[in-house]
């Protein structure tokens, strides 16, 4: 009995989790670029009852008698589903339309990724005009250096194209294009990025390196939508669904171990 105490309190701990991935897609549901996470089981050490033998006459015993300790968390594995494509007003929004990622700077001086392109013009140190995330991380070009206005351009006269290149119209209506591109970047494993918050992901050994789009041969190149954003690809009726089945499996972890309480509580009682 006291090993379906501590089965049925793993079983718990584990779907305690599982509401807490829930519960964190539900909560980002309208995160620009946010990508739904599901949790992942597997079961934990077996315990042998009885071995492979022979009876008393010698006769093979093939079965083997094994009970399972309960279950534990596995991973938490990253759903990067396309999301839909919304309109946004803002001509800084942009959307990505394919497996490539926006690459940014952190304040750390760190590089991370992220699918959100809700961004906007900010200074740099220097007054420069960059373009930034809403926190100030800088988005940055194949060449590692930050997308920057030209003195005189105005924000929302600012062209992206498709593949990422910058332009700006002059006074004369004319588009001049800075030479810059907004880089794209696509990983041989996206599902082992690290979640850093605030819809930022950066590269681990289970990721592989970041791959440019503009000179990486053989992969697809993304799209970049002007005027867009990508919504959080989470699905609230499936995540209401998974909610429940969740919990009835956190109910019923608990009922075994209130019958394995009841069962020791009736087996003390004998002796007296």
């Amino acid at each position: 009995m006291m090993r379906a105490l501590w089965t049925g309190a793993s079983g718990m701990k584990a779907q305690q989790t599982n509401v807490d991935t829930i519960a964190n897609n539900i909560a980002n549901v309208n995160t620009v670029g946010y990508k739904s996470q599901s949790t992942q089981f597997k079961s934990l050490l077996y315990q042998t009852l009885r071995s492979e033998s022979t009876t008393a006459n010698g006769d093979p015993k093939p079965t083997t008698a094994q009970v399972g300790l309960g279950a534990r968390v596995a991973s938490t594995n990253t759903d990067f589903t396309q999301g839909t494509m919304q309109a946004n007003e803002s001509p800084t929004a942009l959307c990505i339309s394919g497996e490539g990622f926006f690459r940014v700077r952190g304040e750390d001086g760190e590089d991370y990724f992220t699918r959100s392109g809700d961004f906007t013009w900010a200074l740099d140190i220097n007054n420069n005009r960059v373009l930034a995330t809403s926190k100030g991380q800088e988005v940055l070009d194949y060449n590692g250096n930050p997308i920057m206005l030209p003195e005189g351009a105005s924000g929302d006269t600012v062209s992206f194209g498709s593949d990422g290149a910058v332009a700006y119209k002059t006074p004369e209506g004319t588009y001049v294009p800075t030479g810059q591109f907004v880089a794209l970047y696509q990983f041989n494993n996206a599902k082992g990025l690290e979640k850093t918050g605030d819809s930022l992901f950066q590269q681990t050994d289970a990721s592989g390196v970041a791959m440019a789009e503009n000179n990486t041969p053989g992969l697809k190149r993304s799209v970049i939508a002007q005027g867009y954003l990508e919504a959080s690809n989470v699905n609230v009726a499936d995540e209401m669904v998974n909610l429940i089945v969740a919990q009835r499996a956190y109910e019923l972890n608990s009922k075994a171990i209130t019958t394995s309480d009841t069962m020791l509580e009736q087996a003390n009682n004998l002796k007296r």
